[in-house]
């Protein structure tokens, strides 16, 4: 089964799956951080909250950065190199995003540094998940 060779070829040796892992962590940390914290989390975004209404929109954020890394997490732990190279490539649309909000918000400003750095970082985890990965055949 190609399963049981590709878990074999992709793992702890390789720069990628370490990569993957590093982006799965950080983004759950960032993600309790708003949970806990929303106010520190959503001006370390770049987009403060204005009143104490808006804390629901920090914990929103938190959850769907915790379920971001928790996705990979099982893909990373079974060493599903395919499938983590999908969804982690899929999952370039957060950061992306929240640069282009950051922007669209505050104009050019150093918040937005952290999203884009994050995208550059995962567009060249994508490429090297995708590089060398076998091609399966039914």
């Amino acid at each position: 089964m190609k399963i049981k060779n590709e878990m074999a070829d992709w793992g702890l040796r390789s720069a990628s799956y370490w990569m993957t892992l590093f982006i799965a962590v950080g983004i759950i940390i960032v993600g309790v951080r708003f949970i806990l914290f929303p106010r520190v989390g959503a001006a370390g975004f770049g987009i403060p909250l204005s009143n104490n209404a808006d804390l629901a929109f920090g914990r929103i954020k938190g959850i769907r950065d915790i379920f971001s890394g928790l996705a990979l997490l099982p893909l990373l732990f079974f060493r599903m190199k395919k499938a983590t190279a999908f969804v982690f490539t899929a999952a370039i649309i957060v950061p992306v995003t929240d640069c282009f909000l950051v922007y669209l918000n505050n104009g050019p400003d150093p918040s937005q540094l952290v999203p884009g750095i994050t995208a550059v970082f995962m567009a060249i985890t994508s490429f090297l998940l995708f590089m060398n990965t076998q091609k399966t055949i039914a």
